[in-house]
């Protein structure tokens, strides 16, 4: 993968060990996925950076977060933004919303947030259009509720579907899919 500071500073700033629970923290360096508790995982490191890098989040912009978990790449997304720009983080189990906050606060990233998501929607629709949507858990088919949710030109969503990373380009008029290998995540609730 291709060497971006932006991104290694991200992951220096906001450290793993910072969004585990406490009996998983000893295992914060090793590059697999690790249980953060009501059946969901934060994933592997590597899994990580390259859906990061393929997102290819700038300053400035607005990022939609499903399935954020413990806040990890919330926390990540928004130093990439910056203070510029607004990560809005949603997750479905209320008890990760609230674990999510408690991580995120202490890093003061004010322009990134942890919400609780709606049973019966995908993503946060009314604060669309984003930029970039990165979605961490797995749709049984390409969630088109989302990728609705981008801006139309040139809005970016990188989801994994049925095993298989897909990086979508919002194009005025059409989506453009990209394959990028095998992954396995918890599953998308509504996807």
């Amino acid at each position: 993968m291709t060497p971006d500071p932006a991104l290694d500073e991200a992951f220096a700033a906001a450290p793993r060990t910072r969004f585990l629970p406490r009996k998983q923290r000893r295992f914060a360096g090793l590059d697999q996925p690790l249980p953060i508790g009501w059946g969901q995982t934060n994933s592997q490191p590597r899994t990580v950076r390259t859906m990061r890098a393929l997102l290819d989040v700038r300053t400035g912009q607005r990022v939609l977060d499903v399935g954020c978990g413990s806040a990890w790449t919330t926390a990540l997304l928004a130093r990439l933004v910056g203070p510029t720009g607004e990560v809005v983080g949603v997750e479905i189990v209320p008890e990760l919303v609230a674990f999510g906050r408690a991580n995120l606060t202490p890093f003061g990233l004010g322009w990134a947030g942890v919400h609780a998501a709606d049973p019966d929607v995908l993503g946060r629709p009314a604060q669309a259009p984003y930029d970039r949507i990165l979605v961490s858990a797995e749709a049984r088919s390409l969630p088109w509720d989302l990728a609705d949710q981008l801006a139309a030109d040139g809005g970016v969503m990188v989801v994994p579907v049925d095993g298989e990373l897909l990086l979508v380009r919002q194009q005025p008029g059409r989506a453009h899919v990209e394959r990028h290998g095998a992954y396995a995540f918890v599953p998308l609730v509504g996807g």
